[in-house]
């Protein structure tokens, strides 16, 4: 409580924070107002999954090089860019009316979500600027806090508006206005965002040799490799559980949007609890240790899904499981803080990020497709078999890997 006093006595952490969190809310709040209307539109679950893969792709085509940008350019311009190539993009989802007219929705969401790959790393690049390297690691779990918190509020709003009053105009009016009130709170920041070396900067590689570099570390470690595998894995089977979980609601539970506000919020409250038990994990139990229990959890439970016949069953479903995701997230983290040398954490990171986010944009795109032929149901089933199939992978390439060589409970504070 003390460290997040300090933090907002702080006028330009203020400001960002407030910017984060408004941007996570109208995120949200899109994102849901998006599925809600592609599922009313078609009532298919592939045109569903489309949007999650328009939004997901540039993660993997843009992100890489993104970061690159980012350091080349101002950060505070990029940000307030960012905000406002979004807020003219948003509002072009209020002419679709007809499934015929879909195909604008993948288009725009992909450009809004490659303009969004730029915002986060500037945010991030100017966070230690902004609080300084001591009150970094306590910034950094507000962060998280408050994205999961404001996440679930803009999920809760687009169900409510969508649900009640079929609302999809107001919701993409308020998420274009939300980015606006980011922009001119980024616009108030004090700090400087020019890159610290520019020199540096420019001989910078390119994002496909970034990507080699990371890949080589990975190559080097067991650890690394496992849970590269491993995590591959685990989104090839949860994609597609994120693709229809719309689709399963709304079309086969015949339930109200209102109700994904709850759903987010049953996931979210454990996931935030398991904070602490995550915590008392890491003195207990290695992360090679926890990561393979954890999704062989995680995938019974996305298995049991297909049996599901009303939605207080999936709410607590999904309650369990975000027990059990934190802890997953932290260990995760944890082998990559420790396997990885300090000086190659970011390329390593990218491209993990790559190799995982095209393995949830392939499930997500054949996940589509089937659940059409073989039903929503069926693909809970799979999706949950391949994870714990991810459980036993990983355990195998863990078991006689030498340990990490940090202790683990410092990173985890930072989940």
């Amino acid at each position: 409580m003390n460290d997040l006093k300090d933090l907002l006595r702080i006028s330009d952490f203020r400001r960002l924070w407030m910017a984060q969190a408004i941007s996570y809310f109208g995120d949200s709040l899109t994102l849901f107002g998006l599925l809600f209307l592609v599922q009313r539109l078609t009532g298919n679950a592939a045109s569903v999954a489309g949007i999650l893969i328009a939004m997901s792709l540039p993660m993997l085509v843009v992100g890489l090089g993104a970061g690159v940008w980012v350091d080349r350019l101002n950060r505070k311009r990029v940000m307030i860019w960012s905000d406002i190539l979004r807020a003219l993009l948003v509002p072009i989802f209020l002419i679709v009316q007809s499934a015929d007219q879909v195909w604008m929705i993948y288009i725009v969401a992909f450009l809004i979500a490659s303009v969004s790959s730029f915002f986060a790393p500037a945010r991030t690049a100017l966070v230690p600027k902004v609080v300084g390297m001591e009150k970094l690691m306590a910034a950094n779990s507000i962060s998280e806090s408050s994205r999961v918190l404001f996440g679930v509020l803009g999920t809760a709003t687009a169900g409510i508006l969508v649900g009640l009053f079929d609302g999809f105009s107001v919701v993409f009016t308020i998420d274009a206005l939300t980015f606006v009130i980011s922009a001119l709170l980024v616009a108030r920041l004090s700090v400087s965002g020019r890159a610290e070396a520019t020199g540096e900067v420019a001989d910078k590689p390119s994002a496909r040799h970034e990507f080699a570099a990371g890949m080589r570390v990975i190559r080097r470690s067991r650890l690394l490799m496992g849970m590269l595998v491993g995590a591959s894995i685990t989104m090839f089977g949860l994609g597609a559980v994120n693709a229809v979980l719309v689709p399963f609601v709304v079309g086969e539970l015949a339930l109200k949007e209102t109700w994904f506000g709850l759903l987010e919020a049953s996931q979210a409250t454990s996931m935030i609890l398991a904070g602490a038990l995550a915590a008392v994990l890491a003195t207990r139990l290695k992360p090679t240790t926890v990561i393979p229990i954890g999704l062989g959890v995680v995938g019974v439970v996305a298995g049991l899904f297909a049996g599901l016949t009303s939605v207080w069953q999936l709410g607590a479903l999904l309650f369990v499981m975000g027990w059990f995701v934190t802890p997953l997230q932290a260990s995760f983290a944890t082998v990559v803080q420790t396997e990885t040398p300090p000086e190659m954490l970011g390329r390593t990171g990218a491209a993990l990020n790559a190799a995982l986010t095209g393995s949830n944009v392939a499930s997500m795109a054949i996940a589509g497709a089937f659940a059409t032929v073989i039903g929503v149901r069926s693909v809970f089933v799979a999706a949950g078999v391949i994870v714990v199939i991810s459980a036993v992978v990983t355990a195998l390439m863990f078991r006689g890997a030498p340990s990490t060589s940090v202790q683990p409970e410092p990173q985890l504070e930072m989940v």
